[in-house]
């Protein structure tokens, strides 16, 4: 009987057992479900935390560069005015040479206006005195440098070259022979004819026809056109030497010098 009885709770107590070992095993099953329940979640939210914090990491990066740009376009801007600067004050410094230029110009040319005329009239005074070579060539110079004077539409500049090129024009004279043509009007029985023209610096001027027949200088004292053949022959040797068709020789003329002023 009692041997009855203790199987009978055996058996019980193993019922027992099994019945909360399956009731474990489900509670246990639905803890498991809600635990990776509750981890997928907590992954999802790590998941979309991480993603804010890079867009933030990336915003601070773009920040950072374009920081750092601007910063570097600052310093280019810096150095461009510096050199701006320096530029703008260069520039002044030269307007005000040019300003201090201008009006030394401005006294130049109100001492160079009365210089250039009183060379001009010097220039006319010597052809007209000189010996008459070139004549009409010399005093069309003279002219033209006179009307040149008039002339606003050319700088001082040029005027004052061009007297200079005149003159040194007639220095050149003095150190040169030339062979020439010109009518001349002899008068009498010799009329108006073509001569050979020799010139000798500016100390003498001769003719000479072609065939040699009429030969004579220009007389300073009498200013006028005289036939000389006596020296007929060392005439025409001067005007084969002043056109280059004979060698330079020692030649026997008279010579005589611009007559000088009163």
């Amino acid at each position: 009987m009692k041997r009855c009885i203790n199987n009978s709770l055996a058996g019980k107590c193993r019922l027992m057992t099994i019945s909360l070992v399956l009731m474990s095993g489900s509670l246990f099953g639905q803890t498991v479900d809600d635990v990776l329940k509750a981890d997928a979640k907590r992954l999802q939210l790590a998941q979309a935390s991480q993603e804010r914090i890079n867009e933030k990491v990336e915003g601070t990066r773009t920040l950072t560069d374009q920081y750092r740009a601007i910063n570097k376009e600052i310093d280019g801007l810096k150095v461009y005015n510096r050199l701006m600067t320096a530029q703008v004050q260069g520039q002044e410094a030269t307007l005000e040479d040019i300003e201090i230029s201008m009006d030394q110009v401005d006294v130049i040319n109100r001492q160079i206006f009365p210089l250039m005329e009183r060379m001009i009239d010097g220039l006319d005074q010597s052809v007209a005195l000189d010996i008459p070579f070139l004549l009409e060539e010399r005093v069309n110079r003279v002219d033209g440098l006179k009307l040149l004077m008039s002339r606003s539409d050319v700088s001082v500049a040029e005027k004052f070259r061009k007297v200079m090129e005149a003159y040194q024009i007639e220095l050149d004279y003095g150190s040169s022979a030339e062979f020439y043509k010109q009518s001349l009007d002899l008068g009498g029985d010799f009329g108006i004819r073509d001569y050979n023209m020799l010139r000798v610096g500016r100390i003498g001027l001769y003719f000479q026809s072609d065939d040699s027949s009429i030969t004579g200088i220009w007389d300073v004292d009498q200013g006028a056109w005289v036939v000389d053949d006596e020296h007929r022959a060392e005439i025409r040797k001067g005007l084969r030497m002043a056109r280059q068709l004979i060698a330079p020789e020692l030649m026997l003329i008279p010579l005589q010098a611009a007559k000088e002023d009163s």
